[in-house]
């Protein structure tokens, strides 16, 4: 199977997925508890992509520990700043949302922490653009990083599915950026109508993202493989903020259920670490690189950075 057709592939199952998310409050009943579980499993993924899948690769193409580094802590602060001047992933259930957002007279008395996006006082009409201009560009760079990891593969041979793990931490993310989006603007007063147009529109971004990184970056070259390793780390950072510093303190604050989330976020973890069994076996084997790669020193006591 080409690259292009997996990309067509895990594009339309984002697209899918974002769809969904806008709905999804209309198809299950989110509990409190599967809330918090979803959230748990997708942000122990997301941490084990970035750690196991995204960072090594990155390494290779850039040939500098250095570098990736650098791109990585980029990536990070980018998502931080984000989520500090948008404040968009917004992951309360009806259950324990405050009254404005559920129509009761009070919240749930045993939803014992407060959330700051979810404030006493109903959201302003247009709130819900701040949450989809951050969420926009986070879209943005799932989609490049989905790009990143079929780029990884692109010289390679072999059967599996390349940049699975990327692509399935990015598939399960999705879901709950839409509904972050969804429901902010239902909060607002928002008709059903102009809901789904906007759920549409945020679903086509990170497709078109993936679609768009993947044409400029699949020229061969050295400005390729620089190009693949940036946008490798640079995406491992964006993972790595939206794990630790997003959805695992959500998790954390909750005093029920500490072992049964604590159970899934392994698992997420897990999960993570054998989808490296999926991809292609030359996928993770660093020992035979691309031409044009160079094979890094091992790091010795007197050299502590490869370069």
């Amino acid at each position: 199977m080409t690259l292009w057709l997996w990309l067509v592939l895990y594009s339309a199952a984002v697209l899918a997925a974002s769809l969904l998310g806008g709905v999804l409050p209309l198809l299950v009943r989110l509990t409190h508890t599967r809330t918090q579980l979803m959230m748990s499993l997708v942000a122990g993924l997301m941490l084990g992509v970035g750690m196991f899948h995204m960072l090594p690769h990155a390494v290779v193409h850039t040939g500098s520990v250095d570098r990736t580094m650098a791109w990585a802590v980029a990536g990070l602060l980018v998502m931080f700043l984000l989520i500090r001047a948008f404040q968009f992933h917004h992951h309360a259930d009806p259950e324990h949302a405050p009254a404005w957002a559920t129509g009761c007279d009070e919240p749930c008395p045993d939803h014992h922490h407060p959330h700051p996006a979810l404030a006493a006082d109903p959201p302003r009409g247009w709130t819900w653009l701040g949450v989809a201009l951050g969420m926009v560009v986070h879209s943005a760079i799932d989609g490049m990083a989905v790009a990143s990891g079929l780029l990884v593969q692109a010289e390679g041979q072999g059967t599996g599915a390349p940049g699975l793990g990327i692509f399935v931490a990015v598939l399960l993310h999705k879901p709950l950026d839409a509904l972050s989006i969804t429901s902010v603007m239902a909060a607002s007063g928002w008709s059903r109508r102009a809901q789904r147009w906007a759920n549409a529109a945020y679903a086509l971004v990170c497709p078109l993202g993936a679609v768009v990184f993947f044409a400029v970056a699949f020229p061969q070259g050295a400005l390729f493989q620089q190009g693949v390793g940036a946008a490798l780390a640079f995406s491992g950072g964006v993972f790595l903020c939206i794990s630790l510093g997003d959805l695992l303190p959500e998790v954390h604050f909750h005093a029920h259920d500490r072992i049964k989330l604590s159970l899934v976020l392994l698992a997420g973890v897990a999960l993570a670490y054998a989808i490296g069994y999926l991809e292609p076996a030359h996928y993770h084997d660093h020992e035979h690189q691309r031409p044009g790669v160079h094979r890094l020193p091992d790091v010795s006591p007197g050299h502590d950075h490869v370069h």
